[in-house]
């Protein structure tokens, strides 16, 4: 037997590109999707969700998730986070020019939304290894810098925390000018919450 079905592409906002899938058929329609990570009223904006002004009838929902897991029933909104992390930032890096930040980022992709925002609202760009994995990206080109004299970093290293327990970032980094740096390590990790009771 065949059956024609349509297969819809949706942003799934976990990192640039990628992708829920919704599967619209005789049978019924399925939405699949692997990590996500939406906004409230997000879905709500996307159109392809919709049929007229109501969203489509959706029999099934598969959730091929990391965080599909009682213990991560709670995780903060992008922005609440976000607000932390500012927060932090900013009351560390106005002590002087040479108080750093470490984004201590595990993965390549997923963290262009700190990125962005972090420049935007302290006018400090991020210093990354290198500029060529955010060329299809150019709305996060302006926001992040292979110049190591910044007050935010993003650089990697195979081995990131060995370098910064010998009080050095993973670009090498470790003082401006003959003055040394104060550094702090900031973690952007949902697993953090699944690894806490409260």
């Amino acid at each position: 037997q065949k059956e024609d079905i349509e297969v819809t592409l949706l942003p799934a906002g976990h990192c640039p590109g990628s992708v829920m899938f919704l599967f619209e058929g005789e049978n019924g329609t399925v939405l699949y999707t692997g990590d996500f990570r939406l906004a409230k009223g997000e879905a709500a904006r996307m159109e392809l969700l919709h049929s007229g002004t109501r969203v489509k009838d959706i029999q099934s929902v598969y959730l091929d998730t990391t965080f599909c897991d009682p213990k991560f029933y709670h995780i903060p909104s992008r922005e609440e986070c976000l607000n932390g992390i500012l927060e932090l930032v900013r009351s560390w890096t106005s002590l002087s020019r040479y108080h750093v930040v470490w984004l201590n980022c595990k993965a390549a992709y997923g963290y262009e939304y700190l990125f962005i925002n972090l420049s935007e609202e302290l006018g400090i760009k991020v210093h990354v290894n290198k500029l060529d994995m955010f060329r299809n990206m150019p709305e996060i080109l302006y926001h992040v810098t292979t110049d190591r004299h910044t007050q935010i970093h993003a650089c990697r290293h195979p081995r990131d925390d060995d370098c910064f327990r010998g009080n050095r970032l993973p670009c090498g980094m470790t003082c401006q000018n003959g003055t040394p740096l104060h550094t702090i390590s900031i973690k952007p990790s949902t697993m953090w919450f699944g690894e806490r009771i409260k």
